[in-house]
């Protein structure tokens, strides 16, 4: 294990291209649950109705009874772990060159870094489907403590998370530059990630398709661990803070 970190903080620090993809996992150490697996979200509330657009818009209040009651109190108190501070590290130093997020906490911009490129949305900020007037998560929880459904202030739109529902389609401007990314790189850092969701787990082979070295923190087997230079099984705020070194 030591020789595979050491390897990988080479690879790192000689890198002319960095880029990183992160998943649930990276998050999952600040008290983020996971979706998938034991004790996941999926287990305790049917993504068929909190996660799924045709839902939302048939009975948006399922959806924000789960935000007032699980994912609000979650968001407040998650701090960005010494994993998501490496990554800002190394792009401070200018060797990251942005990080690629199926993750939709924030907790990666809490943490300093500026070129986020969020495939799914992020659930910090709510926007009106109708004039797109947008506001925070606290202004909506405000709400939410006198009414199962928060309205726009602007109009009489539905208002919504901007992270991307089961039946919607990724943000197209994200997607590209992700690939962009993804082909422009010669190293490519992915962490906390089971790399099986779809599109966003086709960006890493985009990079090894374009040349690019893979380098896996995770603390499972992904499908990839064969086409990568080095995988490395552990949490990645153990991990990432010694690549960064």
């Amino acid at each position: 294990m030591e020789s595979d970190i050491a390897q990988a903080a080479r690879i790192v620090a000689e890198s002319r291209h960095l880029v990183a993809f992160t998943g649930a996992g990276i998050s999952a150490e600040s008290g983020i649950p996971t979706y998938r697996g034991a004790g996941g979200m999926w287990s305790k509330y049917d993504p068929a109705r909190f996660a799924s657009i045709d839902a939302f818009l048939e009975d948006p209040s399922y959806y924000w009874s789960f935000f007032k009651e699980e994912r609000y109190p979650v968001l407040k108190a998650a701090r960005p772990n010494p994993g998501h501070e490496a990554l800002a590290r190394l792009e401070r130093s200018g060797r990251l060159r942005s990080v690629i997020t199926q993750n939709i906490d924030g907790l990666q911009q809490m943490a300093g870094s500026k070129n986020v490129i969020e495939l799914h949305g992020n659930t910090r900020t709510i926007a009106c489907l109708k004039c797109g007037r947008t506001y925070s998560m606290d202004e909506i929880h405000a709400q939410l403590a006198s009414r199962a459904i928060p309205e726009c202030r602007g109009c009489d739109g539905l208002l919504k998370t901007t992270v991307v529902m089961f039946g919607e389609n990724l943000p197209a401007a994200a997607l590209r530059e992700a690939f962009e990314q993804a082909a422009a790189c010669d190293v490519m850092l992915c962490v906390g990630s089971s790399l099986v969701v779809h599109p966003a787990a086709a960006v890493p082979g985009a990079a090894l398709d374009g040349g690019a070295r893979l380098i896996i923190v995770n603390q499972d087997p992904t499908p990839l661990d064969h086409r990568a230079v080095v995988a490395l099984k552990g949490k990645a705020g153990d991990i990432l803070p010694r690549l960064a070194a």
